[in-house]
């Protein structure tokens, strides 16, 4: 039981029949596999065209071939991502929430008629590359440079931990040019000087590659710069219009691992009796859920502020920093209550126990959404700049 507070009647039957959808192509595609790519450390490249037929990338988008959802339906499909797998989620927040939403906010029309179809039908696949060696948390200071020759840009710099970029088609590269703006990029693939490698003996999200970017005067077309990205508050902007998405997906890994203790405690015996019905047991149990009801209400409510283009930054920040350190805290509690047997991958729970450390960190540590949310409650900006 993972909808105490009947909150199934606030969805529309779309955003049901969506979340379902989703949910039953997880269940016959992903689960049945999953453990043995994240194992392996291999993306699951096969799946790709299956996840193309569900035609639910691009969120929110509308035209281009995209599904023009509701802002709590796209929620709804990174929770169900996530409550599958943290690398499938991953791959598709990358490419559906941060490449895509990226194009449509800032690109031409030109670019969004070149770009969001074949992206739609996963027939390109997109990857969006702020983070550097030496800049995640004060992304702001990036150094990638790029300058103007021309008829074209030229980009030299690198980049690290981008998701999809060893795969993309194209991949939307920030740099700052020689008046100090930061902008965005897109970078074709195969386009020369530009180099992916995936990076290696990473202990969460192994199912999806991440990549060390190396951009050696890689010369783009002036037509391939993002024309709405002209500073890095338009990158920001990005980031808070998608990272509410992000709070859906840590609710998505804490149910996952709630159902698969929720389901071992009551089938595990020991003393002769499942341990279910163990006062210690219980009471953990019930403190999950309790947190995961208040995830749900507050994504059900940031979804509605989205939609109704109140979310601010600060709400976007609050939801990820409460939901990844809950969902944290859910997932260790499931470890726990699934004693030795919790970190062995055949119980999925191992697996979301190490993946949750990724998303507790990735699009904003914990201390940097509580500086965005206190720099918009006291008026105050405590992160330097």
């Amino acid at each position: 039981m993972t909808d105490f507070y009947l909150l199934d009647e606030k969805l529309t039957d779309d955003e049901r029949g969506i979340r379902d959808r989703l949910r039953a192509f997880c269940e016959a595609e992903i689960t049945p596999v999953i453990n043995g790519y994240w194992e392996r450390a291999e993306f699951p490249l096969q799946l790709v065209p299956k996840i193309a037929t569900l035609q639910m990338a691009g969120g929110t988008i509308e035209g281009y071939g995209c599904p023009g959802m509701s802002a709590t339906a796209a929620g709804l499909v990174s929770m169900e991502w996530a409550r599958a797998d943290g690398s499938m989620g991953t791959f598709y927040g990358v490419h559906s929430n941060l490449a895509m939403q990226s194009i449509a906010l800032l690109g031409s029309d030109e670019q969004k008629e070149r770009w969001l179809p074949p992206m739609a039908d996963l027939d390109a696949i997109g990857a969006f590359a702020l983070t550097e060696p030496d800049h995640g948390s004060d992304a702001v200071h990036l150094e990638t440079s790029v300058r103007r020759d021309g008829d074209e840009h030229v980009i030299n710099g690198r980049k690290r931990w981008i998701g999809n970029a060893s795969i993309a088609d194209v991949v939307i590269v920030w740099a700052r040019d020689e008046d100090g703006h930061v902008g965005g990029y897109l970078v074709e693939k195969g386009t020369p000087g530009f180099e992916a490698t995936v990076m290696t003996g990473k202990t969460a999200l192994r199912a999806v590659w991440q990549a060390d970017i190396t951009l050696t005067d890689v010369r783009v077309p002036v037509e391939n710069r993002l024309p709405g990205g002209r500073n890095f508050r338009d990158v920001a902007g990005v980031l808070s219009r998608t990272r509410y998405t992000v709070a859906w997906r840590a609710l998505g890994m804490a149910l996952a691992a709630y159902e698969a203790a929720l389901a071992y405690a009551r089938q595990r015996e020991q003393f002769g009796k499942p341990i279910a019905s163990y006062q210690l047991v219980q009471d953990k149990l019930s403190r999950m859920l309790a947190e995961i009801t208040a995830m749900q209400l507050l994504c059900l409510r940031l979804s509605e502020l989205a939609e109704d283009g109140r979310l601010t930054a600060g709400m976007a920040s609050l939801a990820k920093m409460n939901h990844a350190a809950k969902a944290r805290e859910i997932v260790g509690m499931a470890r726990d209550i699934l004693g030795g047997n919790g970190i062995l991958l055949e119980n999925h729970v191992a697996r979301q126990h190490a993946d949750m450390e990724a998303i507790f960190t990735f699009e904003g540590t914990d201390s940097i959404q509580a500086l965005i949310v206190a720099r918009e409650i006291t008026g105050h900006n405590a992160i330097t700049t």
